[in-house]
């Protein structure tokens, strides 16, 4: 009986022994609530293998381990991604797992499953390091978060990967832009959507038949984008090739050494830069070379005299490397026949010429639609200088067209309506009542200088025009040092309100200001004004009674000096509101109206003198003149001028009286 209980025992030892290491296993695998007992989920693998270019990622290593998460498809890989970006993605010291971590306690972290967001235990600080990437490697996270992006519920989301794609497009973005163009619910973003599409089809599809039709939908399209994706179907790169080019290559042109369109030295370089002919020596350093080896009047046997041409020089150089004393160099003749038995070419980056006829025949109907537009927006900056001119002109107009009286102070009027609107912005805060207030104050600030100017000095000096012109002169610059004594010599602002901010875009190339379109709406207005004044008011009638007879006006009981008085005036006033509007763009300074007064008064001569409509023809000849020849000599705006006041030269000599002939009291001055 004993020994069957010894022999019991020994037999349930024996089963505990053998059957421990069986289930201990079992049981541990079937608990994944443990931390650190269960099987690492995929996400961890990825970022396991990938462990040593994340330990140390640079923007040039960590490509790999960026694109096994983006490509994994797995529903974790998208927060990962965003917690590596915003450096929330942590690596615990001991075992080299991934964590994200947030924290509890003091030096106390929480640790969070980067697969199931389940808590993960805890740790130390000195324990979990802290994936810091840098600004290089975070883009590249950031182009591969793009795909998640693009179905993202917030269409801010979208939008930026919309705009992350159109900085740095790949391949791998195409299959999900596709696939996100469908679910897109914003009428914009998916507009945007399928145009990057295309976009991205022309570079990376590889159906030619895609890649051609969406070339094809972009025929006549202004956008710099189109051009982008466009431009390097058609780059081209210079090669060689022993014979003729193969039959293989997408050739653009081919190529005849010699030609204009290749020199023989440069063919040349290039089969020397291609490995297959020898470099070839300058006439300089050979000469140098045979002079080092001069020998009893002669080199390598041949006597200096008939070393008179380069074929014999070339002769004796050979020799001498035939002897080893200097290194070996083509001959003319053996140049000749290295360029004779190569074929030269221009051969297309891309492989298919069908994609490049394509895309050359778009750029060619995108080319011609582009002058189209250029010479659109040009003219719309020649319109905007012309109603600048306009503006600074006609108030110079009534003063020298309708007076006869050469004012060279009218651009301190314009100074002074610049000033009256900084001086009313410093009062009013908000620019657009400060606007508002500011134009009626610079017409009566400069009308009452007009008038004070007129009763003073003016009146004096009809019908003398060189003391007019000097007297005025020195008015000119009397106000330019007041303004300097008040304001000082450093430019003053003169902000224009919100709205006015910007441009208005007709498409990528036709774009002009909302300042610019308010300067021409403020002349067309003050067009009408002059209109209505001199054709519907006493005054207007007064005045041209008075222009055209003064003597016959003062016999009908019409006071000539009250109707210069309040001419000049009002010539000053308009001077005064073009200030406002010029000091909206350009600098405020002393100095402002010496930039507009030479221009005001080409103006008025060359559109006729004491006709507002030739002042108008006359501003648009300026400034259509002037952008005209910017654009033909852009980097010398001095020349340009010095080009547009020649021309107007000429110009007068064929028509004195301007583009409209001058009527009243001037014509017979």
């Amino acid at each position: 009986m004993r020994l069957f209980s010894v022999l019991f025992a020994c037999l349930f030892a024996v089963t505990v022994v053998v059957a421990g290491p069986i289930t201990g296993p079992a049981l541990a695998q079937s608990d994944p609530a443990v931390p650190g007992q269960g099987q690492p989920s995929q996400i961890q693998n990825i970022l396991q293998e990938n462990r040593s270019l994340i330990e140390k990622s640079s923007r040039r290593t960590i490509g790999p381990a960026i694109a096994a998460l983006r490509d994994s498809g797995l529903p974790a890989a998208r927060n990962v991604l965003e917690k590596w970006q915003d450096k929330a993605l942590y690596q615990r010291k001991s075992d080299g797992l991934f964590f994200f971590a947030e924290k509890a306690g003091e030096d106390g972290y929480r640790l969070i499953d980067i697969a199931t967001g389940a808590d993960a235990g805890t740790a130390n600080r000195q324990d979990l390091d802290q994936l810091r990437p840098n600004s290089g490697v975070r883009a590249l996270i950031g182009a591969a978060l793009v795909p998640y992006q693009l179905t993202d519920p917030d269409p801010a989301v979208r939008s930026g990967a919309l705009d992350a794609i159109s900085r740095n497009g790949e391949a791998a973005h195409l299959g999900a832009l596709r696939g996100a163009i469908a679910s897109e619910t914003d009428p914009g973003l998916k507009a945007r959507k399928e145009r990057l599409e295309r976009l991205l089809t022309i570079a990376y599809d590889p159906d030619p038949a895609a890649r051609i039709a969406a070339i094809e939908s972009f025929a006549g399209d202004l956008g710099v984008d189109v051009r982008a994706a466009l431009n390097p179907l058609v780059a081209t790169t210079r090669a060689v090739t022993k014979g003729a080019p193969p039959e293989t290559e997408n050739i653009a042109r081919r190529l005849i050494p010699g030609s204009d369109a290749l020199p023989e030295a440069e063919a040349y370089r290039l089969l020397v830069a291609a490995g297959l002919a020898p470099p070839r020596i300058s006439a300089a350093d050979r000469r140098n070379a045979l002079a080092d080896h001069i020998e009893d009047g002669t080199v390598a046997g041949i006597p200096l005299e008939d070393l008179n041409s380069e074929t014999a020089r070339e002769r004796a150089y050979a020799a001498l490397a035939a002897r080893g004393l200097v290194p070996p160099t083509a001959t003319t003749e053996q140049v000749q026949a290295t360029l004779d038995g190569h074929g030269f070419y221009d051969r297309y980056a891309e492989p298919d010429p069908a994609v490049t006829a394509a895309a050359g025949d778009a750029l060619d109907a995108i080319a011609a639609k582009l002058g189209l537009n250029q010479a659109v927006n040009l003219s719309l900056d020649a319109l905007s200088l012309a109603s600048i001119y306009f503006l600074a002109a006609i108030g110079l107009a009534i003063t020298f067209g309708v007076m006869g009286v050469i004012n060279m102070a009218h651009g301190e009027f314009i100074m002074m309506g610049a000033y009256t609107g900084y001086v009313v912005q410093q009062i009013v805060p908000n620019y657009t009542v400060s606007i508002l207030i500011a134009l009626p104050l610079a017409f009566a600030v400069t009308f009452a200088a007009g008038v004070a100017m007129e009763r003073l000095v003016i009146r004096w000096l009809y019908n003398r025009p060189l003391e007019t012109l000097l007297a005025t002169f020195g008015i000119s610059i009397a106000l330019q040092q007041l303004a300097r004594n008040i304001f000082g010599t450093q430019a003053r602002p003169l902000t224009s309100p919100g709205w006015l901010d910007g441009a208005l875009h007709l498409n990528d190339v036709v774009s002009i200001s909302y300042i610019r379109i308010a300067i021409f709406g403020l002349a067309l207005l003050f067009l009408a004004l002059f209109l209505f004044i001199m054709r519907r008011t006493r005054l207007g009638l007064e005045v041209r009674a008075v222009t055209q007879n003064p003597r016959m006006a003062a016999s009908m009981g019409i006071d000539p000096d009250r109707i210069n008085m309040l001419t000049f005036g009002l010539g000053s006033g308009i001077a005064g509101v073009a200030g406002v509007a010029i000091g909206l763009y350009a600098k405020v300074t002393s100095e402002l109206g010496q930039d507009y007064i030479v221009q005001s008064f080409m103006t008025v001569v060359v559109g006729g003198v004491g006709n507002i409509w030739g002042t108008l023809l006359g501003a648009s000849m300026i400034g259509f003149l002037q952008k005209g020849i910017e654009w033909l000599n852009p980097s010398n705006t001095l020349a340009a001028q010095t080009y547009m006041i020649l021309f107007i030269i000429l110009f007068i000599q064929i028509r004195p009286r301007g583009i409209v002939a001058l009527r009243g009291r001037a014509a017979g001055d």
